[in-house]
């Protein structure tokens, strides 16, 4: 039996043996008292049970926020295309007009540097398959 069972059990008992020495007119006061700390014992009890189950959502929402998440959402990368075609115009013009065609190379240059390295962090997977396609045609070349 639980610690608790056997407290409320004692209670009980002393609440019994009071109501045989006080009598019949104090009953009410005595069971009103008895069912007062029986409320008190489950009001305790759900409330450990609800701070437990917040307790644990909250460790399964901070699981979830420290998982990662994919950014390779189409709005990102839409957002992302419309920038840097934006920005390639005063960049290849400035490029061009201060170094001619190496000054323009590599303004493009850093342009497509830049995309790949956002298409890299938002697809992983794209050049993890990009490379698996090069080690496959290595194998059938040897």
């Amino acid at each position: 039996m639980d610690t608790r069972d056997s407290d409320l059990k004692k209670e009980l008992d002393a609440t019994l043996h009071a109501r045989r020495e006080l009598g019949e007119e104090y009953e009410s006061a005595l069971v009103d008292s008895f069912l007062e700390k029986v409320d008190q014992r489950i009001d305790a009890a759900v409330e450990r049970r609800v701070r437990r189950e917040y307790a644990e959502r909250q460790m399964a929402v901070a699981r979830d926020s420290r998982a990662s998440r994919p950014t390779d959402s189409f709005g990102e990368r839409f957002g992302f295309g419309i920038v840097s075609l934006v920005l390639a115009v005063p960049l290849s013009a400035i490029g061009g007009g201060v170094a001619d065609l190496p000054g323009l190379l590599v303004a493009w240059a850093g342009i497509v540097g830049v995309n790949v390295v956002q298409a890299a962090r938002t697809s992983p997977e794209l050049f993890r398959r990009l490379g698996k396609k090069d080690r496959d045609r290595d194998d059938w070349q040897d």
